[in-house]
């Protein structure tokens, strides 16, 4: 009985192992408007929610992001792309957490410690473009270590 309880063990963690990436996670699905993510970084998976898809198109709208941390971050910048049948036709990269400057309130935060933000974030768009495309957001510090990768699928089909 003790062999096969290992047996079972073994082949769960050799898929686990061979497994290449984190599953999709639905944000939200409503009426004409859908949002995906999943994590892009090979080595962790973190939680991202949101209250209502229609939310995103107010200037201001609250989510919910959760992971541990498996680097420091003095530093914090954020690269965002927009990609669009395959090619990247827009790019977004900020300074979130800098010496004496810090965006966020979880700058400073240890390797190992758990980041949890929960409040308003301003996107700055009067609409979310229409169409299928992937929003591809990047979180590195101050040695460019990645800190955080995800990869939006969003699907508008709203007419504005």
């Amino acid at each position: 009985m003790k062999t096969s309880g290992v047996l079972v063990l073994v082949l769960v963690l050799l898929y686990i192992d061979a497994s290449r990436e984190w599953p999709t996670h639905t944000v939200c699905k409503e009426d004409n408007l859908e949002i995906h993510y999943k994590s892009c970084d090979p080595q962790q998976d973190f939680a991202f929610s949101i209250d209502r898809c229609s939310d995103i198109t107010t200037h201001t709208f609250n989510i919910r992001a959760a992971m541990i941390l498996r680097h420091s971050i003095k530093e914090l910048y954020v690269k965002v792309d927009l990609i669009m049948n395959g090619k990247t036709v827009l790019t977004y990269s900020e300074a979130l957490c800098e010496p004496g400057h810090s965006k966020l309130i979880f700058c400073g935060k240890k390797k190992g410690e758990h980041l949890y933000y929960e409040g308003p974030v301003t996107l700055g768009l009067k609409e979310i473009p229409q169409g299928d495309y992937i929003v591809l957001a990047k979180l590195t510090n101050e040695d460019h270590v990645m800190v955080a990768c995800a990869e939006f699928t969003v699907k508008n089909y709203l007419d504005y």
